[in-house]
């Protein structure tokens, strides 16, 4: 669906607001999942949501106008208290800003729940779960397709980027294809039965913009037909149900080869999941996250298991999670 922030009705919204269609809940509880990005050969215009882990916002209608953020755990101090600076209270006013709403009060407590810098769209959650909060509160006056440019003003704020490939599967659920950006167009693809995915994080830093820059701005045309050819292989496997056509297809040649150096133990823990029967391997993201696709649950705790004793026998420290693909995007788990 192609959508823009011009394309919402301010009118229809500010009628929304004021008339019986306004819920009245006082607080709200949303919960929204973290994300593997790029889907290895998906570079910025693939990625899929997980089950877990994901990142919790508790917003309160307060009779003062403004969002305020009145406190963070699981942070351990790292993001900002600022309005202004976080993304999830940044995103909420900018959204409340542009439907003429600025004398809507709320206060935020977000509950980090997963780790920061994983490369699994950690600012992405935040924000989705306090878009899709403040949407609820105001009686769902904007679809999901139609908060996707706020959430964008997000992962500009977090990492000079404005990317979707993160925000649009936290906020949609299951597999989202970006088609463009400019306008925004996103797809969601179909998810196969039976498909889930191990993911490891190692306990080591690999920052987003440094990861970007290490990505060539130039390709070749014969570089650029392998990964076309990918992408378009592992799109019908996900219509088909083909696994061994997106076992082929998940294969990158223009980022992984420059990244993988920024994983401790790569190319070995690649081949480990791939001698257990992954379909896949590869960096969620920007990593330093690594998922592997597996045929059943089973499967993928299993490799998920051998990945993170094969990282402490090399004294690197990890979380570890198994998942199917997470279709519902994000949950309410509470309203008051």
């Amino acid at each position: 669906m192609v959508c823009s922030e011009n394309m919402i009705d301010n009118k229809k919204t500010k009628k929304l607001f004021f008339n019986a269609d306004f819920r009245g809940e006082e607080e709200i509880r949303v919960f929204a999942p973290a994300t593997v990005a790029n889907m290895i050969c998906g570079f910025d215009i693939l990625g899929f949501a997980l089950d877990e882990p994901g990142d919790e916002v508790i917003m309160r209608r307060v009779e003062n106008s403004g969002v305020r953020i009145s406190e963070i755990t699981g942070d351990d101090g790292k993001l900002p208290r600022d309005a202004s600076r976080n993304t999830v209270s940044a995103c909420v006013q900018h959204m409340l800003n542009h439907l003429g709403l600025e004398f809507v009060g709320v206060e935020i407590v977000l509950h980090k729940h997963m780790p920061i810098g994983s490369g699994l769209g950690s600012s992405a959650a935040s924000t989705v779960a306090g878009l899709f909060a403040v949407n609820e509160l105001l009686g769902r006056p904007l679809s999901r397709q139609e908060l996707l440019p706020f959430a964008l003003k997000g992962e500009e704020l977090a990492c000079g980027h404005g990317h979707a490939d993160n925000v649009a599967p936290a906020l949609l659920g299951g597999i989202t294809l970006i088609r463009s950006y400019e306008p925004l167009d996103v797809i969601s693809l179909p998810v196969p039965p039976n498909l889930y995915c191990a993911v490891v994080f190692p306990h080591v830093e690999v920052k987003t913009r440094e990861a970007r820059m290490m990505v060539q701005n130039n390709i070749s045309l014969q570089q650029a037909v392998v990964q076309w050819g990918n992408i378009a292989g592992l799109v019908s496997a996900l219509y088909t149900n083909d696994f061994d056509l997106l076992s082929r297809s998940m294969q990158d040649i223009l980022v992984e080869p420059f990244r993988a150096v920024l994983i401790p133990e790569f190319y070995g823990l690649r081949q480990l999941a791939l001698n257990m029967g992954a379909l896949c391997f590869g960096i969620s993201g920007s990593g330093p996250s690594i998922f592997a696709f597996a045929h059943s649950r089973e499967r993928a705790a299993e490799i998920s298991t051998q990945l993170q004793e094969h990282l402490e026998k090399t004294g690197v420290g990890s979380n570890g999670y198994v998942s199917g693909i997470n279709n519902v995007g994000p949950r309410i788990h509470g309203v008051i």
